[in-house]
């Protein structure tokens, strides 16, 4: 969330950055209500502070009244303190309805935009930074992968469907072992030639956790819960790698940390968009190996385009092509001020489409989280920047996979980074 100071201070230039997001104007008459609400705080905590010093010192000058034998006078002056008690207990109250009301208000907001964020509406609008690789030109039609997968008879959307429901696929023999050797070759990559640390974390957290990187009270209706909303299914590794050390203090030369995990992802909201439901390219539950990265405030943009590179080195490894885009204003997420996506190249859509999103939220999830580190310099405590990344979503890799190294007889051919960790595979066919 965004430090009080910024709005009392510098609420006009949260107005200008927040009109390039795509609902603007409403999120500046926000704006309005969390400065005005702050203001009613201000003058209750003011009021408070003044109730609470004239009870004191009448509550004083009962004990000296009695010391002195004046009965009557420490009588009177009492039940001027029971009043005052009581006008205590009632503005007590009404802060903390108020300070509720503000802590929602500004939990509610975005993050700032940074300044090299292209203006836009939406992702129509967004700049391609450099493309890798040259989609292959077939010499036949090629078939989507749903049609291949279930052709090979290594993915089965139906039956995933009866054991749960839509969007909740179900993979087959070489199906599942290609998902479980990209998770693999994944982690191998990242944890051996990025830097990054392998943890391994609960996949259902707490609403604190959920809270920590902005998935309440905002998106609260696309997620899954349990235990009637006090366990949340995460959205992405992110969230609990992010708040891995919420709440703690760091050392300044403890950072940047690297952090890297698989999980399945569950997202209520992803399989709601017509026809992108066929397939895998949306679904509720899905695969997905995260990056995160903790950093010092004065170097986490130059830790986001190394992000970038270490998503970029698992596709050109697989021999993918794609593209890296910067999202506008218009298409930034929640807790982002800076986005760049990856966009692979699927064959059966003819065009690219997302498989990793790369973020700098600056400060926005520590100030959430009470994340921060203590500067050798001057002994203060700073929170830090988070980052996040995925390092890839492994189903949609699955499906670039299939889709650009199908064979015109139906089979499918293996990346040779990948047949290692396919006991040697080279080609998957139906006989």
């Amino acid at each position: 969330m965004i430090a009080l100071d910024e709005f009392r201070k510098r609420a006009q230039n949260v107005k200008d950055n927040f009109l390039k997001r795509a609902n603007g104007n409403e999120l500046t008459e926000m704006i309005d209500d969390v400065i005005a609400t702050d203001k009613s705080c201000n003058e209750l905590r003011s009021q408070i502070e003044t109730c609470r010093a004239v009870r004191n010192r009448k509550s004083e000058e009962i004990g000296r009244l009695i010391s002195t034998g004046d009965k009557e006078g420490a009588s009177k002056i009492s039940k001027e303190v029971s009043e005052l008690k009581e006008e205590l207990t009632r503005l007590e109250g009404e802060y903390s309805g108020v300070n509720d009301k503000l802590r929602f208000l500004i939990t509610g907001l975005p993050n700032l935009l940074d300044a090299t964020v292209p203006f836009g509406r939406d992702s129509n609008d967004n700049p391609v930074v450099r493309e890798w690789g040259t989609p292959r030109q077939f010499a036949f039609d090629p078939k989507d992968h749903k049609a291949l997968g279930e052709g090979l008879d290594i993915l089965d959307l139906e039956r995933g469907t009866k054991i749960t429901g839509a969007g909740f696929p179900a993979y087959k023999g070489a199906g599942a072992l290609l998902e479980r050797a990209l998770i693999n070759f994944m982690l191998e990559l990242h944890t051996t030639k990025h830097g990054y640390t392998e943890m391994w974390l609960p996949f259902i957290v707490n609403r604190d956790t959920m809270f920590g990187t902005g998935q309440l009270p905002k998106f609260e209706n696309d997620l899954f819960w349990a235990e009637n909303g006090k366990y949340g299914l995460i959205p992405t590794a992110e969230v609990p790698l992010t708040n891995y050390y919420r709440n703690e203090i760091l050392k300044e030369d403890d950072l940047p940390l690297y952090l890297t995990a698989y999980s399945p992802c569950f997202r209520q909201e992803a399989g709601q968009h017509g026809e992108e439901t066929r397939g895998l390219i949306r679904v509720h539950q899905f695969n997905k190996v995260e990056m995160v990265k903790i950093s010092h405030p004065d170097t986490s943009y130059y830790e986001l385009e190394k992000m970038v590179e270490n998503a970029e080195k698992v596709l050109q490894l697989l021999g993918l092509p794609y593209r890296v885009i910067t999202l506008c204003s218009g298409d930034t997420g929640f807790c982002a001020a800076k986005t760049y996506d990856l966009e692979v190249w699927l064959p059966s859509q003819n065009k690219y489409r997302e498989i990793s999103s790369c973020s700098n939220c600056t400060d926005f999830q520590a100030r959430r989280m009470n994340l921060r580190f203590k500067s050798k310099v001057t002994g203060k405590n700073h929170f830090v920047h988070t980052l996040n990344g995925s390092g890839i979503a492994v189903g949609r890799t699955w499906v670039a996979i299939m889709e650009n190294y199908q064979q015109e007889d139906g089979s499918l051919l293996i990346p040779k980074i990948l047949q290692p960790y396919m006991y040697g595979l080279e080609k998957i066919v139906n006989y």
